[in-house]
């Protein structure tokens, strides 16, 4: 970014997407002292909440998106569905640093798997399929398991399919009649999973937060570990393949990568380009947020030096645990409680984060489990 763009406070930085990410984004930049402005469908969206301009619109209502452009200096988004006529539109206006190309790749299971394999970076052997001819002969070419997932729309296990042996071919060729674009992948038997979040700016300066280990339930992240317990090679396998990832394809903003480990082996499995659900410990274990050195790249400002100052983990807090949580939080003396501001606490659905933090993760689960027991 040009020194001409930059961005300084108390300018306004618009957000695409009024979730719990854009309302993190925007509390960061609140506290440095921009404005912000929020389009979103609901109202009284997270985001909204704390935004000091909100359009309330669908995400490819083009009027909406020419007035964020027009009441906004810089404008960034929290998902990765944005509309790409919008993400364009934005882009020629010179009002969004992260260009439209990132969301085309990530919105896009073959796109996401193809630029991999182009830059020879570890990745699981898959095939591209339209229907469930095409998906019985590419079956025979696989061992079990595999998984078919939708080349698009897919999310917190959404829109994928286990296909555990030959019993589930007919299952795995009706989804890929029904969803006609799906992709399918060879099975990782991975020892765990982890993310890699940087932050990159315009001129290509990089920096990167401490590895994260991730742990799923009913494949929504259930909690996120920090330091992740991984090899000095695994550590450094990862750094250089998203690193590799990030140059080539010119990302500005936080972006995150989760990764298979399998021994002292790795392989990609998918891109968010945005903050992510298994960076929040940095809010309060880090001497900068993902959120916070987001804002930064897209208004121009050097990258901060990120150092973890204490071993954390993260909490995921689902509609089924809020109230458990409202229960213990009079009592609780350690764990950083975020909750989001949505209306309905629907199962499954992420209400808010907990993160604990101390000198030792043994210490972290300490609190976890005396915060649990403070109801």
């Amino acid at each position: 970014m040009q020194k001409s763009n930059l961005i300084l406070p108390p300018k306004t930085i618009g957000i695409i997407g009024g979730g719990q990410l854009g309302r993190m984004m925007a509390l960061a930049a609140k506290y440095m002292g921009y404005r912000i402005a929020v389009l979103d469908p609901t109202a009284d969206c997270p985001t909204a909440q704390v935004a000091d301009h909100s359009i309330v619109a669908h995400y490819d209502d083009m009027d909406a998106i020419k007035e964020l452009a027009n009441v906004s200096d810089v404008v960034t988004y929290e998902f990765e569905n944005v509309n790409l006529q919008a993400a364009a539109f934005l882009e020629q206006q010179d009002k969004l640093p992260q260009g439209a190309y990132a969301l085309e790749v990530t919105q896009n299971r073959e796109k996401e798997k193809t630029v991999m394999r182009e830059l020879d970076l570890p990745v699981a052997d898959f095939v591209v399929v339209r229907n469930g001819e095409e998906c019985l002969r590419a079956l025979q070419d696989f061992s079990f398991p595999v998984v078919i997932k939708t080349c698009s729309g897919g999310y917190d296990g959404k829109g994928q399919l286990k296909i555990e042996d030959e019993s589930d071919i007919d299952t795995a060729c009706q989804f890929a009649d029904k969803y006609r674009h799906c992709i399918i992948e060879q099975w990782v038997r991975f020892d765990k999973e982890i993310s890699v979040i940087f932050t990159r700016s315009h001129a290509g300066e990089i920096t990167f937060f401490p590895i994260a280990e991730n742990e799923h339930r009913q494949h929504i992240l259930y909690q996120t570990s920090v330091p992740a317990t991984v090899s000095t090679e695994v550590e450094k396998l990862a750094i250089q393949a998203v690193e590799k990832l990030a140059h080539h394809m010119h990302i500005v903003g936080t972006f995150a990568v989760e990764l298979f480990v399998q021994g002292d082996s790795i392989y990609m499995n998918e891109l968010a380009p945005r903050p992510h659900n298994s960076g929040h410990y940095t809010i309060e274990a880090c001497n900068v947020s993902q959120f916070m050195q987001h804002i930064r790249a897209i208004c121009g400002m050097p990258l901060l030096e990120v150092n973890l100052l204490q071993s954390a983990i993260m909490v995921n807090v689902l509609g089924q645990d809020l109230e458990h949580v409202m229960q213990c939080l009079p009592k609780a003396t350690a764990g950083f409680v975020h909750l989001y501001g949505k209306e309905a606490a629907k199962a499954q659905r992420k209400m808010g984060h907990i993160t604990f933090t101390s000198d030792t993760l043994q210490n972290v689960h300490q609190q976890m489990k005396t915060f649990w027991e403070a109801k």
